[in-house]
């Protein structure tokens, strides 16, 4: 397959989360969808999702998620913790959006990041400073409302240019088992397979 350079990686985003979302059928407001082709944009540079080790600075590494929440909730001024929430949000469901299929060997799984960011984003649209704008206040409200779908629209995109494997079946099963993903049933229908709603355990709150 040939690479098709991007001029433009913030319009490149755009497209894609706007045909992702279509495919998915997620309706989002405008505002939202604004945010996450930023979020998409920022985290494109590796040195705005990981973090300077303070042993070894010329290492990067991506803190837990539960030291981020912990952070996030012991932080000095409401200001500090609405930015712990965001960045928590934010890297939970860029994570869960373009590395889901690392998660298959790892202890910690998808689930955990729609989870964490589920209620990082919840939690936050109710700490927003009143001063702040109202707008974002619902931006953060309908990510944690719509999380999953949200998921499943950036796994589209990190995805696109894919060939499923035997071993992706049994993968997207066990999303589809764990979180109720939408994408990853239509996919394993695609791939022949139906799931059966007996499997399904509704993910933990």
């Amino acid at each position: 397959m040939a690479i098709q350079p991007v001029t433009n990686l913030k319009e490149f985003f755009k497209d894609a989360l706007h045909d992702a979302l279509s495919h998915q059928q997620v309706v989002v407001e405008g505002e939202t969808e604004h945010y996450v082709v930023n979020l998409l944009t920022m985290f494109a540079d590796a040195d705005a999702l990981y973090e300077r080790s303070s042993q070894d600075t010329s290492r990067s590494r991506m803190k837990p998620l539960v030291v981020m929440l912990g952070e996030a909730l012991e932080a000095p001024t409401p200001e500090a913790r609405c930015r712990g929430l965001q960045r928590l949000g934010d890297v939970s469901l860029f994570v869960a959006g373009f590395f889901s299929a690392g998660f298959a060997r790892k202890l910690v799984d998808i689930d955990y990041h729609v989870a964490m960011g589920g209620r990082a984003y919840g939690t936050l649209a109710e700490s927003v400073p009143a001063g702040r704008s109202r707008t974002l206040r619902q931006v953060f409200a309908e990510l944690a409302e719509k999380f999953l779908p949200m998921v499943d629209a950036l796994n589209e995109i990190s995805e696109s240019a894919y060939q499923h494997t035997a071993q992706d079946r049994l993968r997207h099963y066990e999303l589809w088992v764990k979180t109720g993903s939408e994408r990853s049933r239509r996919i394993l229908r695609k791939l022949g397979i139906e799931p059966a709603p007996a499997a399904r355990s509704p993910l933990v709150h």
